[in-house]
């Protein structure tokens, strides 16, 4: 059972879980803390949650994937072939997409992994005009999406889901007069928009194509930091933006100029006396802000905490794994 305080997010388990263990990760106690037969129990468990295609489903039942968790009272074994279609159970592009970077990390070879099915569930979940929904039937549309389907293709090995040109026209209608990135064409920029954007197009090698104006990007990026950062103009500071913002210039190769002491000091006052970090020093802490927390220590480089691979948000011990040790790339 999760505590009482996160039982409302039980259908994002698979996403809390990578905040433990890409922290755990981070920290080097992985290792310390998770046995192999538990790494045997998550790798199972995870797998227990892909949403496999149906025997005879149509294209309006393409649903392939991985779901955030056995919430809908449904439990398919890890090693099945084909699960029976039914309604209002199916993957979650966000679940996806962490459950295969909880996989990396756990030392999984991604081997049992229904690559195609989760590639055709890409192509039904794109739209005419390039922005992506999350599950089929959302009605949802932002960048966060685009980003997930450009790092589950990563991943993948295999780009055949998406069509590249109409998300590379999508991603540079986001980018607002301000030149950082929106969550949908004409809104405000904003910090966790722009990172989605700017990281989607690194892992698609698009970055000189897709940015308007990358030293503009940048000077917005630089501009919101005030200790630490705030994710748009005229807001709070907040834990998360470290690392939001932070490794947007960490792959824009700009990070050198961020203030690097300020961000510390300013990470340091919202670490928890219980432990983990808080949004703010004011606030009480919470699982998504300390694995921020620590990811963004990570790019500032501190001693004992694992680099990172900024685009793909994954330990960069995970990231070596999956281009060493996994199906997708050993081929």
């Amino acid at each position: 059972m999760l505590p009482t305080p996160y039982t409302q997010t039980e259908t994002n388990r698979m996403t809390l879980a990578f905040f433990c263990l890409g922290a755990l990760s981070l920290l080097g106690e992985l290792e310390n803390n998770v046995s192999e037969q538990n790494k045997k129990d998550w790798i199972d468990w995870i797998y227990a949650q892909q949403v496999l295609p149906a025997k005879d489903s149509d294209d309006n039942k393409t649903v392939c994937g991985f779901r955030g968790s056995s919430w809908s009272g449904r439990t398919f074994e890890p090693y099945a072939t084909a699960c029976e279609y039914i309604p209002y159970d199916s993957s979650h592009i966000a679940n996806t997409y962490t459950a295969l970077l909880n996989l990396l990390i756990l030392g999984d070879d991604l081997s049992r992994v229904n690559k195609h099915a989760i590639l055709e569930t890409l192509r039904h979940l794109q739209q005419e005009d390039g922005s992506i929904a999350p599950t089929v039937g959302s009605l949802e549309r932002d960048v966060r999406f685009i980003y997930c389907a450009s790092s589950i293709s990563y991943i993948l090995n295999d780009w055949s889901g998406l069509d590249l040109e109409k998300t590379l026209e999508h991603i540079v209608q986001l980018q607002s007069y301000e030149y950082g990135m929106a969550q949908c064409p004409k809104q405000e920029a904003h910090g966790g928009s722009t990172f989605c954007g700017t990281a989607a197009l690194s892992l698609m090698g698009k970055l000189d194509e897709g940015i308007v104006n990358r030293d503009e990007l940048v000077k917005w990026c630089l501009f919101r930091q005030l200790g630490g950062f705030q994710g748009r103009p005229n807001k709070l500071q907040d834990v998360c933006y470290g690392f939001w913002i932070g490794a947007s210039l960490s792959i824009l190769n700009s990070f050198d100029l961020v203030n690097h002491d300020s961000l510390k000091e300013f990470l340091i006052k919202s670490e928890s006396k219980i432990g983990g970090f808080a949004k703010d020093p004011d606030s009480f802490p919470d699982l998504i802000h300390s694995y921020m927390g620590v990811a963004t220590l990570s790019l500032l480089n501190e001693p004992n905490i694992q680099p990172m691979h900024s685009a793909l948000n994954v330990p960069l011990s995970a990231y070596h794994h999956l281009k060493e040790n996994t199906v997708f790339w050993r081929q």
